[in-house]
């Protein structure tokens, strides 16, 4: 759009709004201060044009050194106002006792003097996509405006304080945020910021390995809220009918079968019907008679010579531990150990996490170990940026070349991204922030810019080349040269500081912004704004004293030639 309008309706507005008298560089006060420090600095890089291009050189060298001390993330963290707080308690836990524990989470919760109000779901949601066991609850924790919050009071210091409070044995503390949660739940399968899944065929060994590397994870500097998600301990009947003994009192196993399934389970008798909705009508015996494996003894089985024979005469009832609820993946079972990253990067994290547990952890075959979570993500969109961003280069270089017919100026104004890249990445690095998704956009929207202003520069400077040319009726000397490309960089000049002008005023209101959001935005303007700071040494120095360089050397060629 930009585009078409510039060829366009510019030049039509051009005709009818710039009218009248023209006024030269010199006359504008600003300008005049302004060239009077860019002659003699662009002077005397002419001048010492090998230590210019080793101080533009080392500053892209440090830059490059900046970047490998900077971490990388998915996403810039967003702080979505409200805590989510989900807590996993034992396997075994009855539904009662989880509401219990759940009120008693949520009165602590509301005493904290920066929270407005709390609500918590224990269990899962009638939903198909809350596949929420009952040892899991979730409270929603609204808080208020910041400025009703204790003094020196930020979020991380909160979390802190609540994890504290809330801290009591069986149970594991884990703190999100409600949109981001459902966002990996939905697309990976983790509650938290990020997981270990591992893979295999045993349940119990699955549980075992989960706990021995969720230990593992814990010494690891920044692993929050380490918790193997629990795959045994939920209490079974299991009752095994001792056939030899059935046989004895000519007891058909099936007759022991029906009275089970019968008492313990569930039989429909009928279906009654109100309106469109039908209503299932069962019948089993009465709580007191199935709660306890005693009272399942004492139940009585038909026998064919019309004796009532106790359950407990004919099998073994016992109560076992089992899984409250498998997981598959990938056609294999699949454990999960949750945790969060605090006071460090995702990457870095994940990096020193995959080092100690292959030091620490030997799976036995056939089991297996995957990062997921945000880092799934990040490692998805890294694949797709080391796709995107060398096509991008190439698009750049192919429509210079087009431009210019020559790989040589194709790829001096192509060197204005490196350029522009060490501002953005020193920036950065003052900033702390992370390499992530948002940041890579804005470095690819800024090397657009860089090259931009790159190109109008040399434009600036080859028709300057040009009018000395015609002056000197071609016999261009290397002073001469020179004089050229003074005066097309001092005409570049304030276009130049216009553009970056422009853009810098614009991504100031980012950088201070505190509003929702700005924690995404902030880092994707950073490099841009960085980078065009970078970019303007680079275009009016550095690029003026490589095209001086090129030319000069063509002068001599011609006159050998």
């Amino acid at each position: 759009g930009a585009t078409v309008i510039a060829v366009t309706l510019v030049p039509v507005l051009c005709t009818i709004l710039l009218g009248g008298k023209f006024h030269a560089e010199e006359e504008n006060r600003v300008m005049r201060v302004l060239q009077r420090v860019y002659r003699p600095a662009l002077s005397f890089a002419l001048a010492h044009r090998v230590t210019t291009i080793l101080v533009a050189a080392s500053l892209f060298g440090g830059a490059l050194y900046a970047a490998s001390r900077i971490g990388n993330e998915f996403m810039p963290p967003l702080d979505e106002g409200d805590v989510m707080y989900m807590p996993i308690t034992d396997p075994a836990i009855s539904v009662d006792e989880a509401l219990r524990v759940m009120q008693m989470q949520d009165e602590t919760l509301k005493s904290f003097p920066e929270v407005e109000w709390v609500v918590g779901k224990a269990g899962r949601a009638d939903t198909s996509t809350d596949p929420a066991p009952v040892n899991m609850n979730e409270t929603l924790i609204h808080l208020k405006p910041r400025d009703q919050w204790r003094p020196g009071m930020t979020r991380d210091k909160l979390v802190e304080e609540m994890n504290d409070r809330l801290s009591m044995p069986g149970v594991t503390n884990i703190w999100t945020q409600p949109i981001i949660n459902r966002i990996e739940m939905l697309t990976t399968g983790v509650r938290t910021q990020i997981g270990v899944k591992i893979y295999g065929s045993d349940l119990n060994e699955l549980e075992r390995r989960s706990r021995e590397v969720a230990s593992v994870l814990e010494t690891v500097p920044g692993a929050a809220n380490v918790s193997p998600e629990p795959l045994t301990g939920q209490p079974y009947i299991d009752i095994k009918i001792d056939r030899q003994a059935a046989a004895r009192y000519g007891i058909e196993v099936g007759t022991i079968q029906n009275v089970i399934d019968t008492g313990i389970g569930e039989t429909n008798l009928t279906v009654t019907i109100e309106g469109r909705k039908r209503f299932p009508a069962r019948v089993r015996y009465a709580p007191e008679f199935r709660r306890t494996p005693e009272a399942l003894g004492q139940l009585v089985v038909p026998a064919p010579t019309g004796a009532q024979i106790p359950l407990s005469q004919l099998a073994s009832i016992r109560t076992v531990d089992g899984a409250s609820m498998i997981s598959s993946e990938s056609g294999l079972l699949r454990a999960i150990v949750l945790l969060n990253v605090r006071g460090r990067d995702v990457g870095s994290f994940v990096e020193a996490a995959k080092k100690v547990l292959g030091d620490r952890v030997q799976l036995p075959p056939g089991y297996y170990m995957e990062w997921s979570g945000e880092y799934e993500n990040q490692q998805r969109a890294r694949a797709r940026l080391i796709l995107v961003m060398p096509i991008v280069l190439l698009v750049i270089f192919v429509l210079l070349y087009l431009t210019y017919r020559s790989f040589i100026e194709a790829a001096h104004v192509l060197l204005a991204v490196p350029f522009a890249l060490t501002g953005g990445v020193y920036l950065l690095y003052l900033l702390g922030y992370n390499f992530s998704v948002a940041v890579w956009v804005g470095f690819i929207a800024l090397f657009g810019t860089a090259v931009q202003t790159g190109m109008v520069m040399v434009i600036y400077l080859e028709e300057a080349v040009e009018r000395k040319k015609r002056e000197t009726s071609a016999r261009l000397t290397r002073e001469h040269l020179k004089q050229a490309v003074m005066e097309g960089a001092l005409l570049r000049l304030r276009p130049k500081l216009m553009t970056v002008t422009t853009v810098v005023a614009g991504l100031l209101p980012i950088m201070w912004s505190t509003s929702a959001g700005a924690e995404v935005m902030k880092p994707l303007a950073a490099p841009v704004l960085g980078g065009m700071v970078s970019s303007l040494l680079h275009v009016l120095i550095v690029t003026p004293v490589i095209f001086y360089w090129l030319r000069e050397r063509e002068l001599r060629r011609t006159r050998v030639d």
